[in-house]
């Protein structure tokens, strides 16, 4: 490959890898019939080894090319190109060469993709959200997350929570506890997955007696859901005693 990568170099590395078969199991994986959350969306049957494969050839593509690979209607590609991102991002990160100028123009070039939908199913914001907005806001005011969290957008929702999971690795709860409880009534399924799941992970990792806590004050008001994910790796009666509380 002479001169520097583009997106059309991503996208014929992807294709070698594509399989029909696996393209129609991932568009009923994803939900992507009329109106599911992720109608519309296309697939050309790329495991997911394979495309972060693809994404560590062209760990260099320049941002306006990743930005057309965001823009494509083909899920892969999309996914390549935050993979992408990720590595950019932690590349400008490494303390001895952190550019916190590139860092924000990342953090905001990834913002934008969420906010015109191209960051706009559930694997996609998980892949993305804790290796880019995360590590931004580790050291930072994290108003921006709550800002998120207002919006009626499922996604932008979902990468305020996902967000959190760099903070949770970190020993710190405290974000995610409270964006749990701004969340607490979004009954919708992906929103209950990832605050179920951020608040288990807050028990697992840091804190069993912050999760206990945050359950004795909320779990009469959480879905079922989420409630069931957060309880996960709880001992069997307490599982069953908040459960009951619902």
């Amino acid at each position: 490959m002479s001169g520097p990568p583009t997106a059309d170099d991503v996208r014929a590395a992807l294709a070698t890898h594509a399989d029909p078969a696996d393209a129609q199991h991932l568009q009923r994986f994803f939900k992507t019939g009329p109106g599911e959350y992720g109608e519309g969306d296309v697939f050309l049957g790329v495991r997911v080894p394979a495309t972060r494969k693809v994404a560590k050839q062209f760990a260099t593509l320049p941002l306006e090319q990743i930005d057309q690979l965001l823009d494509s209607p083909v899920h892969e590609e999309r996914l390549a190109a935050l993979l992408i991102l990720n590595m950019r991002f932690a590349a400008a990160s490494k303390p001895r060469i952190r550019d916190d100028e590139a860092r924000a123009r990342m953090v905001e070039f990834y913002l934008a993709a969420v906010r015109r939908g191209r960051v706009n199913n559930w694997d996609l914001v998980d892949a993305s959200a804790e290796h880019v907005i995360g590590p931004w806001l580790l050291d930072k005011d994290r108003a921006l997350l709550f800002e998120l969290a207002q919006r009626d957008s499922l996604w932008e929702r979902r990468v305020a929570l996902l967000s959190t999971f760099t903070f949770i690795k970190a020993g710190d709860p405290s974000t995610t506890l409270e964006l749990a409880a701004v969340l607490l009534d979004d009954r919708r399924d992906l929103i209950q997955k990832a605050l179920g799941w951020m608040l288990r992970e807050v028990g697992k990792r840091v804190d069993r007696t912050a999760l206990t806590s945050f359950l004795d004050t909320h779990a009469p008001a959480m879905g079922r859901t989420a409630l069931s994910y957060a309880t996960e790796h709880l001992p069997a009666d307490d599982r069953a005693a908040y459960r009951a509380r619902r």
